[in-house]
């Protein structure tokens, strides 16, 4: 609370003479670090309807149809026109890691992919813009003469959701519009298999492979999510292929992981992904969630946590080592953790659309304040070694699993706020300087 008034206040500091050991370097830093990352923007639109708008517009009840912009267009003017709309909000699987990323660290995030030209208010792309955290810099989306995605769910009288997907301009992002600059400072480039299966002709994937040539050329970290099982089993070779040369870090959930590696046991398939990338982020379900990475054997960390049993024996032994990419390592040794969901999971769960995405946001502020604390203390034994993580895989476990909870327990995939409270584990917290 600011009172009234003038007051003299006396410093035995100097406010601007901070600690001279420290503020040399950090003028000499550039301030802070961002995450970036391209998506296919989309809205999620609910709607209640009768069964004779499913009819008119040639959908069928119950299942997942693609329709065309004309159709689109119309199905969503006559809902606005009938005020039918419950919900608006925005999607897109990297579009909703970046926000909560943004809401978690109150830090700039990066969105790369398409907006419309002529946005109006109150509509699709308005709403997308209302329901995007103001710390995500959309200064770099590139303008398109027509409709960003759609995906309309369509409750009908007896309760039954109807699917109907417009993909509208949303795979039209031009090589021309990814900026080297933004990937070069980035922490991370935060990307979804979505990208890659696009349409032929359509230029998404080209640009995709161009930001992934930047993020090699300047030694930043490619994080994959894997999207839906659909897509990795169609062609699980492609993707093995895709992670070990392109890819650091991956995040998927339980069945995306069995379609991947063909083990259905989560902690053998996150061991299995460590054949092909640095770091490996495994949700699954109500049996909690998994991580798995390298450290350094000379410099690994005993658990003071139980023992946990499993397909690997012991296998959290080392969880309080901090994670480093294979490449990093001299003697590389695998690490695994486990956690199972915050409090039991919700009591009731509003949301499953979006966990995942909340637990690699949590993820991506963990090697994001990795990289700003190298910047402010580059000196600090924190930093002797090139971690990829500035928290151990344990608490990086703990921190990501509070998110997904808080998702869970929510309408919409996107945080709204931060967490209520910010827990320290038993060896280290994640904010201590």
């Amino acid at each position: 609370m600011k009172f009234p008034g003038k007051r003299k206040s006396k410093h035995y500091f100097p406010v601007n003479a901070r600690d001279p050991l420290l503020q040399a370097s950090q003028q000499e830093q550039e301030e802070g670090s961002w995450v970036v990352g391209i998506d296919q923007t989309l809205v999620d639109i609910e709607a209640k309807v009768d069964d004779d708008f499913l009819q008119r517009y040639g959908l069928s009840a119950g299942h997942s149809l693609v329709i065309d912009d004309a159709t689109a267009e119309a199905l969503y003017n006559e809902l606005m026109r009938e005020q039918l709309i419950s919900h608006q909000f925005a999607g897109g699987t990297i579009g909703n890691t970046l926000h909560n990323y943004s809401v978690l660290a109150d830090d700039r995030s990066v969105l790369l992919g398409v907006m419309c030209n002529n946005i109006q208010i109150g509509g699709y792309a308005y709403r997308y813009l209302c329901n995007t955290s103001s710390r995500m810099d959309l200064n770099f989306l590139q303008g398109v003469d027509g409709a960003i995605g759609r995906c309309f769910t369509l409750i009908g009288e007896q309760g039954e959701r109807t699917f109907a997907i417009s993909p509208g301009l949303m795979n039209q992002l031009q090589v021309a519009s990814i900026p080297e600059e933004v990937i070069a400072g980035a922490s991370a480039l935060v990307l979804t298999s979505y990208l890659v299966r696009c349409q032929p002709g359509e230029p998404m994937p080209e640009a995709t492979l161009r930001a992934i040539e930047f993020a090699k050329k300047h030694n930043v970290p490619v994080v994959l999510t894997l999207g839906t099982k659909y897509v990795i089993q169609d062609n699980p070779q492609f993707w093995r292929d895709f992670l070990r040369e392109h890819v650091s870090i991956v995040a998927m959930n339980e069945e995306e992981a069995f379609a991947l590696t063909g083990e259905a046991d989560p902690l053998l398939a996150s061991n299995m992904a460590l054949d092909w990338v640095d770091l490996v982020l495994c949700t699954a379900g109500p049996t909690g969630l998994y991580m798995a990475g390298f450290t350094e054997e000379a410099f690994k960390r005993k658990t003071n946590h139980p023992l946990l049993p499993g397909a690997i024996a012991e296998f959290n032994q080392f969880e309080f080592s901090r994670a480093m990419r294979h490449q990093d390592c001299q003697q590389p040794l695998r690490i695994f953790s486990h956690i199972a969901p915050y409090m039991g999971g919700p009591e009731k769960i509003m949301n499953t659309n979006g966990a995942g995405d909340g637990a690699l946001a949590a993820l991506l502020h963990d090697i994001t304040a990795n990289n700003f604390h190298r910047q402010k203390v580059p000196n600090s034994s924190k930093h002797a070694r090139e971690y990829l993580t500035y928290s151990s895989l344990a608490q990086v476990c703990k921190y990501a699993n509070r998110v997904s909870y808080q998702v869970l327990n929510q309408h919409s995939p996107r945080l709204t706020r931060g967490l209520p409270e910010r827990e320290d584990s038993l060896e280290e917290s994640y904010w201590d300087r």
